[in-house]
């Protein structure tokens, strides 16, 4: 399949035949409208995968106990810029 690109906007455009083989109004983007061109680069120039998975799925990290015993706040929280308080006549 032959890659056509737009190098105006940057798409990639599929197409089942040549560019030289598209109507005149297939050879423009879908997009932006710009004309579509033959990509100057070449195949794919990776001898094998960058990132490959691991061949064993080792599955979820073990239970961690976890380090806080208490809860951090100790006391009630403060009514400083919260705004108005809802039960002091409130209406709505």
């Amino acid at each position: 399949m032959p890659r056509i690109i737009c190098r105006t906007c940057g798409r990639e455009v599929y197409a089942t035949a040549p560019i030289e083989q598209l109507f005149a109004d297939e050879r423009r983007c879908p997009r932006c409208g710009a004309p579509l061109q033959n990509d100057r680069r070449g195949p794919d120039r990776r001898r094998e995968a960058r990132r490959v998975n691991p061949p064993e799925d080792p599955g979820p990290p073990a239970a961690t106990p976890e380090r806080r015993v208490d809860e951090r706040r100790k006391g009630p929280r403060r009514r400083g810029d919260a705004g108005h308080r809802r039960d002091d006549d409130w209406i709505e």
